[in-house]
């Protein structure tokens, strides 16, 4: 634990009992616990059982939580209250932990009375510190007289104990708009214990948004770091730990949600820290982009798939020089069809079908990209390859697809070839004019974005952009677009809830989270959509409708919106008069899909105008095909 603080996660963000929660923070690297009390109430054995259990993981038990209600009452509750504080100091000795937290009081016969409160909280310590325990105090957002920080830190203050100190929380603090910056001038002996929860924006009852809606340090959009920074410039010494209310966290995966929580303290820490030795976390890589994509396939699937994107203006660029691996290329984009047996690709494909296996992304410095993602957690690849041929440092997706960190070196032959046997590119062979990947959007189940939106910030320094609700004619869609800061990466993800929406049916075909639609950037849609069409390109069919709409709200002349309609594009144009034009493919096997779009005057987003009317000619199209199988 040298350079860093010690790394805790209360048992009540994990699923499943106390012994499974304990087992997964144990083996994913946590140096501690918060017991909840609810998780004890449940729980088979004893207190002393449970002391054992964590002592024999590797596990100190670092706090008892929570004690509610507790001070400004009027007797009698005062005196009971001491004696259930006494019968908790008896479960704390015997789980082995000398901290309990004490939340503000949120009963509406709390005496508004901060003297009350610390004299109440002095004889708790007291009576405390007789035991060897201590007594940490934190402001609920919702309480009912102590509500910030700087309110329950009087009272602390008042009291003047040793036994007593504070506990802060990100979300108690930041839910409410309070200025952390403070705490950076408190004493960091008398901060007791610090949790950190981060959340999305929402406009809705704080306790409501506690309960239900928190999630980890990264995945939100709370300034967690700001307040942490003030945390550690305090000179706090003690845990940093994780305290998330959140109902798809507690059916997730027990495993999966203490490596996503135990990786964003490693964030967390690395971003808010100066302390934190630089070896610890390597800096964000530096991307250009998407060098490649590969599907996985069989040899039929490979036929079919082939010929698909030769309709788009793509050719056979190489073969692998020892498997079964082929190489399609137009401009400076890459798709990589896998048919080798016993690799990744084919228990992928065993696994989802045809679909896209990994997504190579290009970076200055493959080893130091590769140090920050293990240091994050990330789970690596090594695939067999032949003498002579590259070895690419990979790692695992949340949905265990492989990134491949392709690194372009200056004097040393590219990728393909050293890997690949390069066919001879006919001079007068011409493409469709695509000059890049544009973005890559992945299909998530329902409770899979939050994983995805650490992954991607975390090891790629990716930003999340707002969320978009996408109306499909059997549901909505849920986008966020993970973005590079110069936007030479994008990758949005959507997840629906609704089986039947064009997501919903990815996920549900591909039996999990996957590639779903695969945008290429080209310097003249029109042409490029018309010279698809005339390589029989199956395009989505636009209807009617849509560009007697774009007329109206554009003021398009006619020979523009004849061209759009000619070969079913779609047009969007932004308040700073950025335009963007596209158009899609049907969809291959039901699975992922192909989008064409034309970026002028600096367009950032993805068309989302265009979403509604896109998602109806898919869901039309998928009727029809339905209809003839």
């Amino acid at each position: 634990m040298t350079g860093r603080h010690p790394r805790s996660i209360a048992t009540v963000c994990l699923s499943g009992d106390l012994t499974d929660k304990l087992e997964a923070a144990a083996n994913i690297g946590f140096d501690g616990v918060e017991i909840f009390e609810n998780d004890l109430l449940t729980f088979a054995g004893s207190p002393a059982d449970v002391r054992k259990m964590a002592a024999d993981l590797g596990l100190a038990i670092a706090l008892f939580q929570p004690f509610r209600d507790f001070e400004a009452m009027p007797e009698p509750q005062r005196a009971r209250n001491m004696d259930r504080a006494e019968r908790k100091f008896d479960v704390m000795q015997a789980l082995g932990t000398d901290l309990v937290l004490v939340c503000s009081n949120v009963q509406p016969v709390c005496i508004d009375d901060p003297a009350r409160a610390a004299a109440d909280l002095h004889e708790m310590a007291e009576r405390a510190a007789k035991r060897g325990l201590r007594v940490g105090f934190e402001a609920l957002a919702w309480g009912r007289h102590t509500r910030r920080w700087r309110e329950a830190w009087n009272i602390v203050h008042r009291a003047d104990h040793p036994a007593l100190g504070l506990i802060v929380d990100s979300f108690h603090t930041l839910a409410l708009k309070d200025d952390p910056s403070g705490i950076a001038e408190l004493p960091g002996s008398k901060i007791f214990f610090v949790q950190l929860a981060d959340a999305p924006l929402y406009n809705m009852d704080v306790l409501q948004w506690s309960r239900h809606y928190r999630n980890f340090p990264g995945q939100g959009q709370l300034p967690v770091t700001g307040f942490l920074k003030a945390v550690l410039d305090s000179g706090y010494a003690g845990p940093l730990s994780l305290e998330i209310f959140n109902d798809e966290f507690r059916a997730a995966p027990v495993r999966q949600t203490a490596r996503d929580g135990l990786r964003s303290l490693i964030l967390a820490e690395a971003l808010a820290s100066s302390s934190v030795p630089a070896a610890a976390l390597p800096p964000v890589p530096d991307l250009s982009g998407i060098e490649f994509l590969e599907f996985a396939v069989n040899e039929p699937k490979r036929q079919e798939l082939a010929e698909f994107l030769g309709t788009l203006g793509f050719r056979l660029a190489g073969r692998h020089r020892s498997k079964a691996v082929e190489l399609y290329r137009q401009g400076a984009v890459n798709l990589v069809l896998n048919a080798e047996p016993d690799s990744a690709a084919a228990g992928h494909f065993e696994m989802h079908g045809t679909s896209v296996c990994a997504m190579g992304l290009s970076v200055s410095d493959s080893r130091a990209a590769s140090r920050r993602a293990e240091a994050l957690l990330c789970a690596g690849w090594n695939e067999k390859r032949g003498e002579g041929e590259r070895a690419l440092p990979a790692l695992r997706a949340p949905n265990g697809s492989l990134v491949l960190l392709v690194e372009k070196a200056g004097g040393r032959p590219s990728l393909w070839e050293e890997d690949f046997h390069l066919l001879p590119s006919p001079e007068a062979e011409a493409g469709a004019g695509m000059l890049g990947i544009d973005h890559v959007t992945q299909a998530l189940a329902p409770g899979q974005m939050d994983s995805f939106v650490l992954f991607y910030r975390a090891v790629f320094g990716l930003e999340p952009e707002a969320e978009v609700d996408l109306p499909d004619p059997q549901g909505l869609v849920h986008s966020r677009a993970m973005v590079s800061r110069d936007g030479r990466l994008r990758l949005p993800l959507n997840t629906s809830e609704a089986r039947e929406t064009a997501t919903g049916r990815f996920v549900s075909a591909a039996a999990g989270a996957g590639v779903h639609h695969i945008a290429f950037l080209v310097e003249d849609a029109a042409s490029t959509a018309a010279a698809m069409v005339g390589r029989g390109a199956p395009l989505l069919a636009i209807p009617e409708n849509y560009y007697d709409d774009l007329e109206a709200r554009f003021g398009l002349d006619a020979a523009r919106l004849e061209t759009l309609r000619s070969v079913h594009l779609l047009h969007d144009q932004d308040a700073e008069e950025g335009c963007f034009t596209h158009a899609y493919t049907t969809s291959f096997s039901d699975r992922f899909f192909f989008e064409i779009v034309e970026r002028r005057g600096g367009y950032r987003q993805f068309g989302a105008a265009n979403a509604a009317v896109r998602m109806a000619a898919q869901a039309r199209y998928h009727a029809r095909m339905r209809l003839r199988s």
